[in-house]
């Protein structure tokens, strides 16, 4: 296949970016915090947090983990918690005192939150109390020897703190009862930390900054060992191919997508913080009318989302109020972005928005847009800086310009491997070429469209549900003899989780089926629609077939099947 890549890009994106720019992240924010001292750095709830308190809370956070706990370098901590000032303070601290940052969706299960912590080995977690409750059921099952509570409002002023905790309790009950009484509070932690001594460790590139979990197409969960110098080449990237747009100090970044989230990590994160940018923090994304006052209270200069949340965001009437000028920048991923949501965002706002291709295992930008392009192009892009790609039949051979082939990335920015799994390591990274499992085309120009999964996987506002996760727990209830999960297309969400069943026992129905899914999976994975069947299609070794259950989707509804939503 000719070499097409990077013709493209404007001049001023360069075509390769230095991943050893900075010696770990832990140089980078340093760095980056004494450039922009005084700027703001993260505003969430109405309080501003700059450079300057984030680095004093940071290293006291650090010290604390070193001195109190005796943490050594390379041992995990877990953050479990939704955007709020106490996530930056935790993640750079733990980074800077050594650590590998293992994230940690708040809206796990038990049984998911168990999995991660003990195939991650974490020693210590930091976690919110509206999901105490789910580590009490199990973190005695854990190697968690510490455990550091904070409550929503813990690091906004004390009058407002002292509001916030109130409402989330006691007005709306956010908060679960649970029993943690070994646990100690996030203050407390920083109050003691700030006199203690923090010793900044030998932090190096090839060290593991996070173990980033993903599923796969086993839908066993497996940590992505993110090394300091995969962040670093892809924030470097992200300054390559959107940089030209933006003023360093200057600029803000709506983070309306959880931080625990590779997508905004990386994007809102760590390159708006070497960027000196602010960031906005969202709490609760999914209450638009909310998001939208608080845009409306900040000129905001760059936002990043997913399909859903863009769309969310046009259908709102006070949305398409907000005053668009300062807007540079905005930036489409996590999902495709249907092409009615992208021309009513540049319709509305006056700017395209720019859709991006990446993946947990690279950190995880890989392509994207030219920031120059004047409309929507329905392609995932270009392969941004210091990227090969290449397109491959199923023998692993390229095949010709225009013809459809497994997307194979290689570049600065490709995880370690998995954690502790040799094995799947291996089965998709060889000779540094990582095989991502999605079918893609390239046109003459070189760019790159997605046409296919060769994984099952299915994409729900952005967010990776595994079917074999899916049907594990649903074959667990007594009255399934057979079952079979795939995507299917939904305006809301992108798609949603649809399993088909096959019964054991005749009185199955389909309030009992989502009744034990929505206690054994996390919201978005659990199944919006049920189809109860007589039998499911299999190939001559018994292998159920998951493409003929979607091919027949384009077909009418089957006369037994239900939405469960």
């Amino acid at each position: 296949m000719e070499k097409v890549w990077l013709k493209r890009y404007p001049a001023d994106v360069p075509e390769n970016i230095d991943p050893n720019r900075y010696s770990s992240l832990v140089e980078m924010f340093e760095n980056a915090v004494l450039r922009y001292a005084d700027n703001p750095a993260f505003i969430n709830m109405g309080e501003v947090m700059t450079f300057r308190k984030l680095e004093e809370r940071s290293r006291a956070f650090a010290a604390y983990l070193q001195n109190e706990l005796g943490l050594k370098k390379g041992d995990r901590v877990a953050l479990m918690m939704p955007n709020l000032l106490q996530y930056p303070i935790a993640l750079f601290g733990a980074l800077r005192a050594g650590m590998t940052v293992v994230n940690v969706n708040p809206l796990y299960t038990p049984r998911e939150l168990e999995h991660q912590l003990n195939d991650s080995g974490a020693s210590a977690i930091v976690i919110v109390s509206n999901f105490a409750h789910t580590l009490e059921k199990v973190v005695y099952n854990t190697q968690i020897k510490h455990v550091i509570l904070t409550r929503m409002g813990d690091q906004l002023s004390p009058a407002k703190a002292t509001l916030v905790n109130f409402v989330v309790k006691y007005i709306k009950r956010l908060v679960p009862k649970y029993h943690l009484p070994n646990a100690i509070s996030f203050r407390s932690v920083l109050q003691l930390g700030r006199r203690m001594q923090y010793v900044k460790p030998d932090v190096i590139n090839d060290d593991i900054a996070f173990l980033q979990y993903t599923g796969g197409t086993t839908g066993v969960a497996k940590g992505a060992m993110l090394t300091h110098r995969n962040m670093q080449a892809n924030l470097e990237q992200c300054k390559a191919a959107y940089g030209p747009l933006l003023r360093p100090g200057q600029e803000l970044i709506v983070t309306a997508l959880p931080l625990y989230h590779i997508f905004a990590l990386t994007i809102n994160c760590m390159f708006f913080i070497e960027l000196g940018g602010r960031s906005l923090l969202i709490t609760n994304p999914r209450d638009i009318p909310g998001l939208v006052k608080e845009l409306a209270r900040y000129p905001f200069t760059a936002i990043s989302g997913v399909n859903t949340l863009f769309n969310a965001m046009l259908n709102n009437e006070e949305f398409k109020k907000l005053d668009f000028s300062p807007l540079r920048l905005s930036v489409g991923g996590g999902a495709a972005v249907q092409k009615s949501v992208a021309d009513r965002w540049e319709q509305l706002t006056g700017h395209h928005l720019l859709e991006g291709y990446g993946l947990t295992e690279c950190a995880p930008l890989v392509t994207g847009n030219p920031y120059d392009l004047k409309h929507y192009s329905g392609s995932i892009g270009l392969p941004v800086p210091s990227t090969e790609i290449r397109l491959v039949d199923e023998n692993g051979q390229e095949v010709a310009l225009g013809e459809p082939g497994e997307l194979q990335v290689k570049g600065p920015q490709v995880m370690l491997g998995y954690w502790q799994r040799p094995e799947a390591t291996d089965e998709v990274l060889k000779d540094g070429w990582l095989s991502t499992g999605d079918i893609a085309t390239v046109d003459e120009e070189g760019f790159l469209r997605i046409v296919d999964r060769k994984k099952d996987m299915i994409l729900v506002s952005g967010f990776n549900v595994y079917p074999n996760e899916v049907e594990e727990v649903v074959s667990q209830h007594a009255k399934v003899l057979e079952v079979a999960a795939i995507g299917v297309p939904s305006q809301s969400t992108g798609e949603k989780v649809k399993i088909c069943v096959v019964k054991r026992d005749a009185s199955l129905t389909v309030e009992e089926l989502i009744d034990h899914c929505r206690r054994n999976l996390t919201g978005y994975k659990v199944p919006k629609v049920v189809e109860f069947r007589d039998e499911l299609p299999k190939s001559n070794v018994g292998k159920i077939l998951r493409r003929e259950l979607r091919d027949e989707e384009s077909k009418p509804k089957a006369p037994d099947r239900q939405d469960a939503a």
